[in-house]
């Protein structure tokens, strides 16, 4: 027999994520997984935020967190500007693939605390969402020196960022976070710790590895699109529409445009 969903409590919900935590082997994910669990256990100690471990998902590469109903929305947003020092602190002198760098969600909204294998609520899945969006990825790679990409939903920014300015309200950017897979679209805010990323003009740099591509045009802003160079051989086509079977030979190049795709999928709300 199916038990009664009971009765929801409202709660802040705080979700963190490595940065391309996939692409390390073993020794190195080991190592970013003891770097978040003490960077995080120093940060909620430094903001004097008690959170019972039974408030608290880890896995891996993330810690999921739940606050207390008593936890004042201005402290959480703190978190930001004290994890981007405590990570500056630990990344010093590290090679840049065993770097820890995270990404930051909060949102807030009615959670089952009960719920048989974790929590439950749209405002879990919601901030699991905007974590895993590419327009907050692109963050990260648009500020290489940055530690942390903090993204808010609007709620919270109209309701705390935009009313007590603790972090700079013109520093956030507003974006619309996307998972079309998952069905997924939220108005969003993002601040970046040290930069201005509401005043970005920085262009979009691709990583080496292919699979930390993301699309990165997405952030409000039209794709940057070059001009291609004719190949030793053949043709050039652009912009080409064609109606029924279609083919190209002799050595001819076909070019298109489109965007990078983020080859890895948003995560599932744990």
């Amino acid at each position: 027999m199916v038990a009664d969903a009971g009765n929801p409590t409202r709660h802040v919900v705080l979700m963190v994520d490595i940065e391309r935590y996939s692409g390390r082997n073993n020794v190195l994910q080991h190592r970013a997984q003891q770097a978040l669990t003490e960077v995080m256990r120093a940060a909620w100690e430094e903001l004097g935020i008690v959170l019972p471990g039974t408030l608290r998902q880890d896995n891996g590469d993330s810690q999921f967190a739940v606050l207390p109903p008593e936890t004042s929305e201005r402290r959480v947003l703190r978190i930001a500007p004290l994890l981007d020092r405590l990570l500056r602190e630990h990344n010093q002198g590290l090679s840049a693939e065993a770097r820890v760098r995270v990404r930051v969600g909060v949102h807030q909204g009615l959670v089952h605390l009960d719920s048989a294998n974790g929590f439950a609520g749209s405002a879990v899945v919601t901030v699991c969402r905007l974590v895993d969006s590419p327009q907050l990825k692109s963050m990260l790679r648009r500020f290489p020196r940055a530690e942390v990409a903090l993204v808010v939903s609007d709620l919270i920014y109209q309701d705390v960022v935009r009313q007590y300015q603790d972090l700079p309200q013109d520093q956030f950017l507003p974006i619309t976070a996307s998972l079309p897979d998952k069905g997924f679209a939220a108005p969003a805010w993002v601040f970046v710790p040290g930069q201005d990323a509401a005043a970005s003009t920085v262009p979009d740099a691709f990583p080496a590895d292919p699979q930390e591509r993301t699309d990165l045009n997405r952030v409000d802003r039209p794709q940057e699109v070059g001009t291609p160079q004719p190949p030793a051989a053949g043709q050039v086509f652009q912009h080409i529409t064609s109606h029924g079977p279609a083919a190209f030979g002799n050595g001819n190049t076909v070019t298109t445009y489109g965007s990078a795709d983020d080859t890895r999928p948003g995560r599932s709300p744990r």
